[in-house]
């Protein structure tokens, strides 16, 4: 527990990024979808799979050259069609290149890369950007009250074949300690939307949950431990952000379909 709290304090800084936003938020996301994709195409190599980094380093430049020029959002489709087919293409040195090395490479893209960019799209929307915020309770929030709810209180296994610590009581910890910090942060930081504020705590905790749960699929389906070594007691930076990759774009289409 020690070595999780102190790893912990290790993340302070990267989450006063976040009060900053902008250019600053851009480049912590890039960062992370850099790390985040080297150890996820990494692991595959305990497999015999090769994704192409090369080619995910492309997608990355690409995606965040479309933020910087600020074009139209329908330009992110066209950002998804050019990496299917960069894949593709990918595949047409058929003694070099496997399909399930040019899925993965894709699964990735996606995976990784564009799921973390909804931070951005969050911090784009005016008048809204405190939202992204909202991604760190679901995340940091749900794993704090699950790790302890669970640590006390856990009887019951959540999931033993994907993830053996996690319990049901801990999930459900979580959720509540989630939303019941969302609520808190609709009271101080915005005006009117509580209720969505608790929808949005409700929805995205379940979400990072799943998230985490996700990623732990890969990790039992590779035979590995964790992404990487980058932060004690937490693995790589995949194994920290797992949870943000799908929290992010929860809060993101519900402040577009419902709030916005």
């Amino acid at each position: 527990m020690k070595t999780r709290i102190i790893s912990g304090l290790i993340m302070v800084p990267f989450l006063a990024v976040l009060i900053f936003g902008g250019l600053v938020l851009k480049l912590l996301c890039i960062f992370v979808a850099v790390c985040g994709l080297y150890e996820f195409y990494k692991a595959f190599h305990q497999i015999d799979v090769k994704p192409s980094f090369p080619l995910g380093i492309l997608s990355i430049a690409a995606l965040y050259g479309i933020s910087f020029l600020k074009w139209p959002s329908e330009v992110y489709l066209l950002w998804i069609c050019l990496c299917l087919g960069a894949c593709l293409l990918y595949l047409f040195d058929m003694k070099r290149h496997s399909i399930p090395a040019a899925l993965v490479t894709f699964a990735g893209m996606i995976y990784i890369v564009f799921f973390s960019f909804h931070i951005v799209l969050i911090d784009g929307l005016k008048g809204f950007e405190q939202f992204v915020w909202m991604t760190v309770i679901a995340s940091f929030v749900t794993d704090i009250g699950a790790y302890f709810t669970g640590y006390y209180f856990g009887r019951n296994k959540l999931c033993p074949a994907i993830s053996p610590k996690k319990t049901v009581e801990g999930a459900i910890g979580g959720t509540l300690c989630a939303v019941i910090a969302a609520g808190i942060f609709g009271l101080l930081f915005t005006e009117g939307l509580f209720f969505h504020c608790l929808a949005m705590g409700l929805l995205a905790s379940i979400t990072s949950q799943l998230g985490d749960l996700s990623a732990s699929v890969f990790k039992r389906h590779l035979g590995i431990k964790d992404y990487g070594n980058l932060i004690p007691g937490h693995g790589g930076i995949l194994d920290r952000f797992d949870s943000f990759l799908f929290a992010a774009p929860t809060v993101y289409y519900y402040l577009i379909f419902a709030v916005v």
